[in-house]
């Protein structure tokens, strides 16, 4: 029962923080509850609905403050769905380190990008001709990333919009609704190879929850636009030093 207390204090403390940037927790839950002696497969199905069920929460939440840029979201989410099985036909075919070296090195480059430049924000969301194209461009890469590397197309989401100009906050907002797609048709495509271990859900689901309304309230009510984009570019840091540890210690 005590690695299923660890993984819901785990599920609660990296889902307030990932909900800022809206992200979903499941990239970084996966290697908890593999370490907790929790089988792969299950594994990623229970982290892959978790991440539904908070970016679910976090979305109604920002959907409220009309923070989600929808002319961007939607095409976003048909173009994810689209490319991402690709994405995991193409996975099949090409070896997965040198993809994550590529990844890996993409994240620095975003996280640099958030931490250092400086746009000029430009209302993306008004110009349909404008928003539609960066939607299904934005989407469609980060579907096809998702399925090759098995990781969420929202840390390619994130800085791809506030670098085009949009708010910070509407950038983690409109990535959350995205992210709520993807990660319950990687949950769908998972389950039924693994066994859901219902016990974990249901103590991790707590945590998640409870992460997502403390996630989306700091987002809105607590923290500035700048600080926003700042934990944005310190969390994509996280993640590149995670992903280039394990490549380095792996076997």
């Amino acid at each position: 029962m005590m690695e299923y207390i660890i993984a819901g204090v785990a599920t609660l403390v990296f889902t307030t923080i990932l909900t800022i940037a809206g992200l979903g927790a499941a990239f970084i839950l996966i290697p908890v509850f593999l370490a907790l002696g929790i089988p792969l497969l299950t594994a990623m199905s229970v982290a892959l609905l978790l991440n539904a069920i908070s970016m679910t929460l976090a979305s109604i939440s920002y959907a409220r403050d009309k923070l989600i840029e929808y002319k961007v979201a939607i095409p976003m989410i048909i173009a994810a769905t689209i490319l991402s099985p690709l994405g995991a036909m193409a996975a099949v075919q090409l070896p997965k380190n040198i993809l994550l070296w590529l990844f890996a090195g993409f994240l620095v480059f975003a996280g640099s990008m958030m931490l250092f430049y400086k746009p000029k924000e430009k209302d993306v969301g008004a110009d349909i001709k404008q928003s539609v194209p960066l939607g299904l461009a934005t989407g469609g890469i980060a579907g096809f990333l998702g399925g090759l590397l098995g990781v969420g197309g929202g840390n390619f989401i994130v800085p791809t919009l506030i670098w085009r100009g949009l708010d910070p906050k509407k950038a983690a907002a409109t990535t959350a609704l995205v992210v709520v797609f993807s990660s319950f048709a990687g949950f769908l495509g998972h389950v039924s190879f693994g066994n859901m271990d219902y016990t974990l859900l249901g103590v991790c689901a707590v945590g998640s929850i409870l992460g997502a309304v403390l996630g989306s309230h700091l987002m809105k009510k607590s923290l500035s636009a700048t600080q926003v984009k700042t934990a944005i570019g310190l969390i994509l840091f996280l993640v590149a030093a995670k992903i280039f540890m394990d490549l380095l210690t792996a076997k």
